[in-house]
């Protein structure tokens, strides 16, 4: 597997009180009133000649000598926060994308928290500027970027430059879940994603475990064999654990990896979103990736992750339609729907998952198309049983730009439709309100520990540059995932 990811994590980010000699594009923030910065040569009304009027997301490339000069547009100042400073950085990283050598004084801009300003900014350069090269070949591929500065000057430089820190753990983070997600299956199955997190495990102090088909079927885990059954490439499940010294609390994650979705014997349309099924492993991609920053981010709370990796294929050995399975918490499931198979493996790692008695559950999984219809492609769903903790998890979807909507958990109303006449519960509801009855069904394996799912199957990807995200898998979560861990 190639890494387009280990560019951006090698990017020398730094901060300084003044733009360096050597940067060849360099971008400062313009707001829609107020003083323009000398440094852009132009005054606002040569500025909105150019068409250029300040609003937010607005850039006007302004060329300098051997490099260029980038007016920012920020917006009103009453506008700015860490969210749109980031969306401002990756606007300027897209316009200065053939540059190597970037600098920039956004973290000044709107007197922000400095910490938060120094993270935003880097975090919007390098998410903007990840590319994903896999198997292209040619000279002239991937980010060009190989230096960012982030100028801040005064009693402002500490916290920035704190901050920039935070925000390159985190943009690595993020791509690092775009590139498993990106990648083809034939080049990352369920014992390349293991690997990987063995890999990492000692740098990002992490302890893991993996646990083989053998193991599964030892510790019971029906959901989890059943959905492999038809695939030739082996089972993996990941316990990754991070343990920092004097956490008072426990956050537990839980990621659905289908390395591969065919739908199994309920085999999937040879449409546009059966070709992106490779990313049927976003949610294991996220959680793998939050965990990897978790010790360079500084987070204090004691966070333990599954990762359930396995293929869903059609074969002569497949789950088939009728069929029955026994998860590990003992509850059987009769299968209606082999495309119904996320939360199978889901169920099992929600039931391991109580038994380390956390104080908190949240799953994340690219689960059902009916979150497509409901929020479209740019929000995820977000469901669970305990409010206190849904909010928890609003609260850093709303401070990492990665949107959630709340939808009803109603198990008084649907529960009914998961009854089944030969085991405690079907795999599927129906066809209305299909992520509802999804999150019941997952619910049902997460005894009384507050709970919250993430259906991410909308944002996991976008169809062309936007924003902070490049053409493919977002790494959606990730972001999101670190904050609630940090913060909770």
């Amino acid at each position: 597997m190639t890494d387009a990811s280990a560019v951006i994590r090698s990017v020398n980010v730094s901060t300084s009180k003044s733009v360096p000699s050597d940067a060849t594009a360099v971008g400062y923030p313009v707001g829609e009133k107020g003083a323009v910065p000398r440094q852009l040569g132009m005054s606002r009304s040569a500025l909105a000649d150019n068409g250029f009027e300040g609003k937010a997301g607005q850039t006007l490339v302004i060329p300098s000598g051997a490099g260029l000069l980038v007016a920012i547009g920020v917006g009103a100042d009453d506008e700015i926060d860490a969210n749109s400073l980031r969306r401002a950085a990756a606007a300027f990283a897209r316009v200065a994308s053939k540059h190597s050598r970037l600098a920039t004084t956004l973290a000044d801009a709107g007197g922000i928290d400095p910490e938060a300003a120094g993270s935003a900014v880097v975090e919007g350069v390098l998410l903007a500027s990840y590319r994903y090269v896999g198997l292209k070949t040619g000279d002239d591929l991937g980010s060009k970027l190989t230096d960012l500065t982030i100028v801040s000057g005064g009693k402002r430089s500490a916290a920035v430059a704190k901050g920039a820190g935070v925000g390159h753990a985190i943009a690595s983070a993020a791509t690092f879940a775009r590139e498993l997600a990106n990648t083809p299956p034939t080049h990352l199955n369920a014992v390349d994603i293991a690997d990987q997190a063995v890999a990492l495990a000692d740098d990002a102090g992490l302890t893991v475990e993996v646990f083989n088909k053998d193991d599964l079927l030892a510790m019971g885990c029906g959901g989890m064999i059943g959905v492999n059954r038809g695939s030739t490439e082996p089972p993996r499940m990941v316990k990754l654990s991070y343990s920092p010294k004097g956490a008072t609390k426990h956050l537990a994650m839980v990621g659905k990896g289908i390395m591969y979705d065919s739908g199994g014997i309920s085999i999937k349309g040879g449409d546009a979103f059966h070709q992106v099924m490779k990313m049927d492993m976003s949610g294991a991609a996220a959680v793998l990736s939050a965990m990897s920053a978790l010790k360079a981010v500084g987070c204090t709370t004691k966070v333990t992750a599954w990762l359930m990796c396995t293929d869903n294929m059609p074969s002569g050995s497949a789950l088939k339609l009728g069929d029955v399975l026994t998860m590990r918490n003992g509850k059987t499931v009769e299968v209606l729907n082999t495309d119904a198979e996320g939360r199978l493996v889901l169920a099992d790692g929600l039931s391991l998952a109580v038994e380390e008695e956390p104080d908190a559950i949240v799953d994340i999984a690219t689960l059902t198309g009916a979150v497509l219809g409901a929020l479209g492609p740019d929000i995820a769903g977000l469901l669970g049983t305990d409010q206190p903790f849904i909010d928890q998890v609003k609260a850093s979807s709303d401070k990492v730009d990665e949107p959630v909507w709340q939808l009803p958990l109603e198990k008084k109303r649907y529960r009914k439709l998961l009854d089944s006449p030969y085991a405690d519960m079907k795999n599927i509801g129906g066809p209305f309100a299909g992520t509802i009855t999804a999150s019941i069904f997952l619910s049902e394996f997460t005894g009384d520990v507050p709970y919250a799912h993430l259906d991410i199957a909308g944002p996991m990807k976008v169809d062309g540059d936007e924003g902070i995200y490049s053409k493919g898998a977002t790494g959606f979560g990730t972001r999101l995932l670190i904050d609630l861990a940090c913060n909770f």
